[in-house]
């Protein structure tokens, strides 16, 4: 099968999947979810990690999908008995990424075109663990910025994922239930926080 029909395959898969209820909201993850770059935040946090004499494992950045980073790197000082400031170390890592990173990331074209087929149709949303700043300027290279009509990232909410506040945040500012939103995630954190919220959620990565 070649590339574009994959593609349509996975789009087609979606999108079946996404209306087997009038959803009035759709609210999609960025990072692995819209934005082909969690090699990219990988590589980003193994050398920041690098910085503070960390070699890190960086199957924990899977685990903790959808984690805003000052909490990862909370996580990390954990396993690894090291005591280095999570705010600095969430700078470091972020910086890495925007200096080195981000210009180069790719959308996942599935799920972007899912997206881009709904605007108009349903009210669209992007919640992320990640900073609003990397947030932006992610959906600004793969071209989705002027589509989004709210945007919840870390700093939006007491607590990020695995917990439902984003999500109802978002369903807030949209003005719909939250039971007629649908989350679109790659990661367990951001589906328990969809489950929290009471909403339907789907796993793109799942899709064949």
């Amino acid at each position: 099968m070649t590339d574009d029909a994959l593609i349509q395959k996975k789009l087609a898969t979606l999108t079946q999947l996404s209306r087997k209820r009038d959803y009035k909201a759709f609210l999609y993850d960025c990072d692995g979810t819209l934005a082909d770059n969690m090699h990219a935040h990988k590589a980003a946090y193994r050398e920041a990690a690098a910085q503070y004499g960390i070699t890190l494992d960086t199957a924990i950045i899977d685990e903790l999908a959808g984690w805003p980073t000052v909490l990862i790197a909370e996580e990390i000082n954990k396993r690894y008995h090291t005591h280095v400031p999570p705010h600095e170390f969430a700078t470091a890592k972020s910086t890495i990424f925007l200096e080195r990173y981000i210009a180069d990331t790719l959308p996942i074209d599935f799920v972007v075109h899912h997206l881009q087929n709904h605007v108009g149709k349903v009210r669209i949303g992007v919640v992320s663990g990640g900073s609003r700043k990397t947030v932006t300027r992610t959906l600004t290279v793969i071209g989705l910025i002027d589509t989004i009509e709210t945007l919840v990232c870390a700093d939006d909410t007491d607590r990020g994922k695995p917990y439902a506040d984003p999500f109802l945040k978002a369903a807030a500012q949209l003005q719909v239930a939250p039971q007629d939103c649908l989350v679109f995630e790659d990661g367990n954190p951001g589906v328990q926080g969809a489950i929290a919220a009471g909403m339907d959620w789907i796993r793109i990565d799942e899709i064949i």
